[in-house]
């Protein structure tokens, strides 16, 4: 009683009020904010797994992170800095590659107005170790594509379905027919592997995710990793902070508290 501690749920945060297993909340190390802690675990988890338990990364090697200034986008670049001399491609409209750059991507590329698998090759003819796909569609092939020999894709989301404010029917039957499909014997000719990732439906896998955290937890308390916030909105401001994400404008995550943060003005006047 009286701990404060970060909490991983499937779905119902959005409340002031929650009642979770025990199993699923986590102590926060000492100094973090509950920002923090609310950005931390889903994209961490998710980035850390991807990229050490199915990606193995090693020093050396080369990764394109998609959705690159986004929550696992961030997280992941974080997680590659930890590791000697990873390069890093990150997809992301132009206006975020100067953040991209600061947090350690070395080479950002446009989506919105270049053939990212095109870009990677010019600076890297055989492509990439690892493969971060939160796309789906026919992005996962070029992915698959892009690997070099011995590399992996992990797919871990299908972005490419949401297109805009309403989902797009013709556009969600476009990326199902585009889907990436390849059989075992297929793969055993590439000498490549294809990862699925879905944090949602390890629930019951307390002991693994627990290993997770307590390795993020001590990588938070190094200073190796830190949860970049976008902006913090009150509850009853959640559709100009959806909006935010659906325009494409966060760079770190859209956290959601109760009540408004208090103004600076106000705090002068308590103190």
């Amino acid at each position: 009683v009286g701990d404060k501690v970060m909490v991983l749920a499937r779905s119902g945060l959005w409340q002031e009020v929650v009642n979770v297993p025990a199993n699923q909340t986590f102590l926060m190390p000492e100094g973090m904010s509950f920002e923090e802690a609310a950005a931390l675990l889903v994209n961490y988890i998710t980035a850390y797994m991807i990229l050490f338990d199915f990606g193995n990364l090693r020093p050396n090697q080369s990764v394109l992170i998609h959705m690159a200034a986004g929550g696992v986008g961030t997280a992941a670049i974080q997680l590659c800095k930890t590791v000697e001399n990873v390069t890093i491609f990150g997809t992301a409209s132009a206006s975020k590659h100067d953040s991209l750059k600061e947090s350690g991507v070395t080479h950002p590329i446009d989506y919105r107005t270049m053939d990212y698998a095109e870009e990677v090759r010019k600076i890297s003819p055989k492509g990439v170790d690892i493969v971060l796909d939160p796309l789906g569609g026919s992005d996962t092939s070029k992915a698959f594509n892009l690997l070099k020999p011995m590399g992996k894709l992990i797919t871990y989301g299908v972005a490419n379905l949401l297109t805009g404010q309403k989902k797009n029917l013709m556009a969600m039957a476009k990326t199902w027919w585009n889907q990436f499909s390849i059989n075992a014997l297929q793969l055993l000719h590439h000498n490549k592997a294809v990862c699925g990732y879905h944090l949602g439906h390890m629930d019951e896998e307390f002991e693994l995710i627990g290993g997770v955290v307590a390795k993020l937890v001590s990588l938070y308390s190094q200073g190796k990793i830190k949860p970049k916030i976008d902006s913090v909105w009150p509850f009853d401001q959640v559709a100009d902070a959806m909006r935010q994400m659906q325009e494409k404008k966060n760079v770190g995550k859209v956290i959601l508290v109760p009540e408004a943060p208090p103004k600076e003005e106000s705090k002068k006047e308590e103190n």
